[in-house]
């Protein structure tokens, strides 16, 4: 009777930190921060050091992000304008694509974003990229007229 105590007792530790690690894990999700309280989406409202600026389109970076959420980001790159994402299947689809995003300047021009997809055989086709490359210009222009910034 009393090893079933005492195993109920651990029982109910390790539930509570399980419940503690899930809790954590989705205010995480919520909210988009990391472990430091740093993440990807607030490098553009940041102004700790106002020698620091970012020379991307904000509407571009967060389309990019928003279109191809579906991928797993692998390194991103504020300062630079690079989003490197890795294999990851769009809803609906079957293929597996990968993407690197480069928005090379500071205005919602489609001179200003570049997407390099391929699959896992080679590069896709220019007209799968240039829908791509639409859809995320479609997207941070959605996100402009939400924001009031004509």
């Amino acid at each position: 009777m009393a090893a079933a105590a005492l195993l109920s007792a651990c029982g109910g530790q390790e539930a509570t930190q399980r419940n503690r690690e899930a809790m954590e894990a989705q205010r995480i999700r919520e909210r988009g921060y990391g472990a430091g309280g740093e993440s990807i989406f607030n490098a553009f409202n940041r102004s700790v050091d106002p020698n620091v600026t970012v020379a991307v389109n904000q509407y571009l970076w967060y389309a990019s992000l928003d279109v191809l959420s579906f991928l797993p980001i692998e390194a991103v790159d504020p300062y630079t304008g690079v989003i490197v994402m890795g294999y990851g299947a769009p809803p609906g689809g079957g293929r597996a694509y990968r993407a690197t995003v480069f928005v090379r300047d500071p205005a919602l021009d489609a001179r200003s974003l570049s997407v390099a997809l391929a699959t896992r055989n080679g590069p896709v086709a220019a007209e799968t990229q240039r829908a791509v490359e639409d859809a995320i210009l479609s997207r941070a222009r959605q996100l402009r007229v939400q924001a009031g910034n004509l």
